[in-house]
């Protein structure tokens, strides 16, 4: 099988993807827009991406591809219903970055709600070697324990968050993104009840045409001065601009920031010109990169690939 991987860097040097030599002629790009996926995918039978767009524009002059495998859960870059008036399979991994998601989340909500900027730039700017006493609190923080946790979207990594939050000591409630959710463990509420009731408020909804734009204005100014917002979930869930002017306005306390409406982040995007570290956090989309996600990651497209030319399904999306 000729095997093209389009975005190997997307799992990160770090990692070996040698497992896939097993199956046939593998050729690697580091990374792959746009404009060069029609033809660096030409006479590939399997096709390897991420979040190259993979589409008819892109696929129509590559007659031989029969698979393809995202490294990803989302498969937003793909046009499925033309995949498969083709036959080509689709199949994506889920589950792989639960743990390390769920991680980030607290380390983004307890990076705010603690104040530890504040602490970290007291310390390192000389100003508590100053001071005669032991501790400083100057910057008043609070606990999590008997707090509202309000979570968007219950799937695997919303309910990790949900245990972990209850081992906070948190309440929590969730809305369900998609109107579909069978959750009875927690308790469930519209989205204009969680807005009102979270003091913290994670996402964790896939991206649709329901939860685009989900957050906006409207919804901030709904939300309790003192919350944290923090999205984990996908870029376009929140509003970029009107989370600027909620923040800026005070509309809430802070947010914290693994995905963007574009990415990487723009020059024009607002949010960039918050500096307050204490009012916003941004990482890099990486919440889902641990080591150990990575490598699970790249150990189950190869089992989806194996299932593939076994005759079996495997995390199918799309049927063929």
């Amino acid at each position: 099988m000729k095997i093209v991987i389009l975005e190997r860097n997307s799992v990160g040097v770090d990692v070996d993807v040698s497992v896939f030599r097993q199956f046939g002629e593998v050729t690697e790009y580091a990374n792959t827009v746009a404009h060069n996926t029609a033809e660096r995918v030409r006479d590939a039978e399997i096709i390897i991406a991420n979040k190259a767009p993979l589409n008819e524009q892109t696929l129509k002059d590559a007659p031989n591809v029969k698979l393809i495998c995202l490294f990803a859960t989302g498969f937003d870059n793909v046009d499925v219903a033309y995949c498969s008036s083709r036959g080509i399979r689709v199949a994506n991994v889920a589950g792989y970055c639960t743990e390390a998601v769920a991680q980030h989340t607290f380390t983004l909500a307890l990076w705010l709600t603690e104040k530890m900027s504040y602490y970290d730039n007291y310390v390192k700017s000389g100003a508590y070697a100053a001071q005669d006493r032991f501790s400083n609190f100057d910057m008043p923080f609070a606990e999590l324990s008997q707090k509202t946790w309000g979570i968007v979207g219950m799937g695997n990594i919303g309910s990790r968050v949900a245990e972990i939050a209850e081992a906070f000591g948190c309440h929590v409630i969730f809305y369900s993104a998609s109107g579909k959710s069978t959750c009875t463990r927690y308790e469930r509420v519209e989205l204009s009840e969680l807005l009102a009731r979270s003091d913290v408020l994670s996402l964790h909804c896939p991206l649709s045409d329901r939860t685009r734009n989900l957050i906006g204005i409207e919804q901030l100014r709904q939300m309790k001065r003192s919350a944290v917002l923090i999205n984990v979930a996908r870029g376009p869930v929140v509003n970029n601009a009107d989370l600027y002017t909620a923040l800026t306005e005070g509309s809430i306390a802070a947010a914290g920031l693994d995905v963007l409406g574009k990415e990487p982040i723009t020059e024009d995007n607002p949010l960039s010109k918050i500096k307050d570290s204490m009012k916003l956090i941004i990482t890099p989309h990486m919440s889902w990169g641990s080591i150990e996600s990575r490598t699970r990651l790249v150990g189950e497209v190869a089992e989806n690939i194996r299932a593939f030319l076994d005759g079996a399904e495997r995390n199918v999306v799309n049927g063929v």
